[in-house]
């Protein structure tokens, strides 16, 4: 039968016997949980740089695009690659352009929206959008403009189409991949410039967007005030969403090239907005030719419209 000392567990014994050798010795339990140093980057980290790491989605966001990127395995030549581009639902398109519309101060909109899953059938669906809005409307601002006048007769411009697409299409991939190219160019001259891929740039200034199709809507209303002031209030809108996004990957570069980088994606932002109001909506007007009135003494009598 066994004994009560056989009953004993040897590692107590062990224990007992070491707390009376070193009484100052350290033990564990079991049920106390072990702490992880939270830093293993291997350098302090300043006050504050978590939320801007936070911000620009460098921890665990990081880890969500990697996971991301391993299901795009298909070879790009194929359809199923692109296929991964168009991945979305509908509440996901909505929440980006409520995101878009409504940007939240200090929140980053790659972070929020797009680093999970971007995607290119917003981005693509609200260019074509814009692009028959802006045309459609341009020719409706010009026949409420003229109308009345006995000298002018409507005569839809088709030729505003292809022009609104080449602008609209070129700003919405050249832009994103020049600044592709610089943050990319920028990463390797500073190490703290967190660099977004292209296709989070083009979703981004995609979804950015959108504000202008409602606006190119209300550009019909023939007041030169009005438009000016939606043009400026669609400005401040989304060119927020692009500072909000951008300034906080090149905050940590050099401060006039952080400075004249935000400023020219503001300036070239401001630029299309401005030129399709110009273009579209603010054309000078035409000379139309006066009418010729035959008179009954035999004269022509020239009216002026």
């Amino acid at each position: 039968m066994a004994t009560v000392d056989d009953l004993k567990f040897q590692e107590f014994d062990d224990a007992a016997n070491l707390l009376a050798a070193n009484p100052d010795a350290t033990t564990i339990s079991i049920d106390e949980p072990v702490e992880i140093p939270k830093n293993q980057h291997g350098r302090l980290q300043e006050p504050g740089r978590e939320e801007d790491d936070e911000l620009l989605g460098t921890d665990d966001s990081d880890k969500t695009e990697l996971l991301a990127g391993q299901k795009k395995s298909a070879p790009f030549w194929t359809f199923e690659y692109y296929q991964t581009f168009f991945d979305v639902d509908t509440y996901q398109v909505l929440d980006r352009i409520k995101g878009s519309v409504f940007p939240v101060p200090g929140k980053n909109f790659v972070r929020l929206y797009i680093r999970s899953n971007p995607d290119l059938y917003g981005p693509f669906w609200i260019c074509a959008t814009l692009v028959f809005t802006i045309a459609v409307s341009g020719n409706l601002s010009n026949f409420f403009i003229h109308l009345g006048k006995p000298t002018y007769h409507y005569v839809p411009e088709f030729r505003k189409v292809s022009i609104a697409a080449t602008t609209i299409y070129a700003y919405a991939w050249l832009v994103p991949l020049a600044l592709w190219g610089f943050l990319m160019w920028r990463n390797s001259k500073v190490m703290n410039i967190v660099s977004y891929s292209f296709l989070e740039i083009v979703c981004v200034y995609g979804y950015s967007l959108f504000i202008y199709i409602p606006t190119a809507i209300l550009w019909i209303i023939p007041q030169k005030v009005v438009r000016w002031v939606l043009v400026m209030f669609s400005l401040c809108l989304s060119g927020s969403v692009l500072v909000m996004t951008f300034w906080p990957a090149v905050r940590d570069d050099n401060r006039r090239i952080a400075l004249a980088t935000v400023g020219t994606i503001v300036l070239l932002h401001a630029l299309l907005a401005v030129g399709c109001l110009a273009y579209f909506f603010d054309a000078p007007e035409l000379d139309f030719p006066a009418p010729i009135i035959p008179a009954h003494n035999g004269t022509t009598v020239i009216t002026k419209s």
